[in-house]
């Protein structure tokens, strides 16, 4: 079917994965050593770290295919990150005013209001923002912050950067 777009690439990368995982127990088999390392250990190496290696330059090569046609458009993820109406942060939200609240209430509020927002058809940032004492805690400015799935990213702006800044050494 010309409009598809198989996975094939990550099905290949997925398959060298579990292969080169299994490389890891015949390592570990080599690591038992006869008395003064005798010949026969070596053998399983020898055959071993080649295949590793095959294996992940293979999967290394499918991540750059793969990778290289990658089309991101901003506006539709901005719009299927809002089709929940803010529930994919609230384990987020949650995190973040644990330590306001204690855990368990932080837990309770955040669970009333995704509730509440699924039983209106509202947000979840409009349902917190109806706590007075969260947003007494917080602020309504901070409260939309956390509601803000762009800022739900955690450490992947970093991790970016890292690898930019190695990749043009």
């Amino acid at each position: 079917m010309p409009q598809k777009r198989n996975p094939i690439s990550c099905e290949l990368m997925l398959a060298a994965a579990k292969l080169l995982r299994d490389k890891s127990s015949t390592m570990l088999d080599a690591m038992v050593q006869d008395f003064e390392r005798a010949r026969g250990p070596w053998h399983l190496e020898w055959a071993t770290v080649p295949e590793a290696f095959l294996l992940l330059s293979s999967s290394l090569h499918q991540a750059e295919f793969m990778l290289s046609g990658l089309e991101v458009d901003v506006d539709r993820m901005r719009a299927n990150t809002n089709l929940t109406g803010g529930l994919i942060v609230a384990e987020a939200v949650m995190m973040a005013v644990a330590p306001r609240l204690g855990r368990q209430r932080a837990h309770t509020v955040v669970y009333g209001a995704c509730k509440a927002a699924i039983e209106a058809g509202s947000t979840l940032e409009d349902e917190l923002l109806r706590h007075e004492d969260l947003v007494g805690q917080l602020g309504a400015g901070r409260i939309h912050e956390l509601c803000d799935p762009s800022g739900y990213l955690g450490s992947a702006g970093e991790m970016t950067k890292q690898v930019l800044a190695g990749r043009t050494r």
